[in-house]
């Protein structure tokens, strides 16, 4: 408890950009985050002002920056499941707790557990050889192949297309599942946040926009979705919040199909898919997140326009004119976007920010949004 507030104290392990926009919604609620961050010029070190220095690897670390933190939380799914038993096994509150965030960490274990649940995932399989996957594409090339920790914006998942590729991947010694390769029709996805009391809060569903593994676009709500497959979708993520039980946000990751949908990914924290809540929904699923960390009451989650969308800003090339200069054309065409930039050294196809707008007219603020994200990237 902080003595001067006489509020709880969440800390959040990682700096990154989640963790600073988490930071930005803790300050209406009275907070500042409590942040473990890598480096202190990491995204949230930048801005939050408690940011002890050490690595989600580290147990003492941990150990050390849960002391005093009321309530423990993530910026990302990449701290040793062992650790947070650890620490639970200590009395440290930590949501998402051990028992569901490895649904997040270990995709062989989130299959098998989806799969249990009854949930729609498509056929996999664990595979420790070029033969068992040779085995398992039965002549139909290619197949999904996935680490089964540590992915994440299309790291980890590579398209296997041939016996040989198999074989490639497999000398890696990385530890795999292969999942055949859905014929999707697009990506969308589902967002809900859930407190230990179990109340249940669902964003509407959207569409996500991938372009090489990153998630480059978010249409909120997802255009031409029918309002029964749109339900649906909000009910397996609450439905998966709540056998899993997830504390927290819960990010679904889905393939539409003409079949129907299927479960592609899932995130127990903030989410790329949910950036668009910050102007677009009446509560950003940062305060969400935090309000369920805390056991608050979950907020509203309609739509603040019509239509939102939200293009990331990804590094360009180095060169041409500052990006200072280029806020400074962006704002004078287009006084309605909304920016928002990391503070992160600028690497090409790094997220570094991203940009949102609201209207009334899906192809106009599609269209505002990226192009606001392409001259921030490319200064053109």
């Amino acid at each position: 408890m902080d003595t001067r507030t006489g509020l709880p104290v969440v800390g959040m392990v990682g700096g990154g950009q989640l963790a600073r926009m988490t930071h930005q919604a803790a300050i209406s609620l009275g907070q500042s985050l409590r942040v473990l961050s890598e480096k202190p010029d990491d995204s949230a070190a930048l801005v939050a002002a408690d940011v002890p220095i050490g690595t989600h690897t580290d147990l003492a670390a941990l150990r050390e920056f849960a002391k005093g933190c009321d309530a423990v939380t993530f910026d990302h799914e990449h701290v040793p499941t062992e650790h947070i038993e650890a620490l639970e096994t200590e009395g440290v509150k930590i949501f998402p707790g051990s028992k569901a965030l490895v649904f997040a960490q270990d995709k062989g274990m989130m299959r098998e557990r989806l799969a249990e649940l009854g949930a729609p995932v498509p056929r996999w399989a664990r595979v420790s050889s070029a033969a068992e996957i040779e085995a398992f594409a039965g002549g139909s090339w290619p197949v999904v192949a996935k680490a089964t920790r540590g992915g994440y914006d299309g790291r980890g998942v590579w398209m296997v297309g041939s016996p040989e590729a198999a074989a490639d991947l497999v000398s890696t010694g990385i530890p795999l599942i292969v999942e055949e390769k859905v014929p999707l029709r697009r990506e969308l996805a589902a967002l809900v946040a859930r407190s230990p009391f179990g109340q249940v809060a669902a964003y509407p569903v959207v569409e996500t926009v991938q372009k090489d593994g990153i998630c480059v676009e978010v249409i909120a709500p997802a255009p031409g979705l029918s309002e029964e497959r749109a339900v649906e979708a909000q009910q397996l993520a609450i439905d998966l919040a709540n056998a899993l039980g997830v504390v927290g946000l819960l990010a679904v990751e889905l393939f539409e199909t003409d079949a129907g949908i299927v479960v592609n990914e899932l995130a127990m924290r903030p989410h790329n898919s949910g950036h668009w809540t910050i102007e677009g929904a009446r509560t950003s699923q940062f305060e969400q997140h935090l309000r369920a960390v805390l056991d608050y009451p979950m907020g509203e989650t309609a739509l603040t326009a019509p239509v939102v969308v939200m293009a990331n800003v990804l590094g360009g090339e180095p060169g041409g004119i500052s990006i200072d200069e280029r806020l400074h054309h962006l704002f004078a065409e287009d006084p309605g976007a909304r920016v928002h930039l990391y503070g992160k050294q600028v690497r090409p196809g790094r997220k570094i920010g991203h940009v949102t707008v609201l209207g009334d007219d899906l192809e106009r603020v599609r269209a505002r949004a990226v192009r606001a994200a392409k001259w921030l990237q490319e200064g053109v």
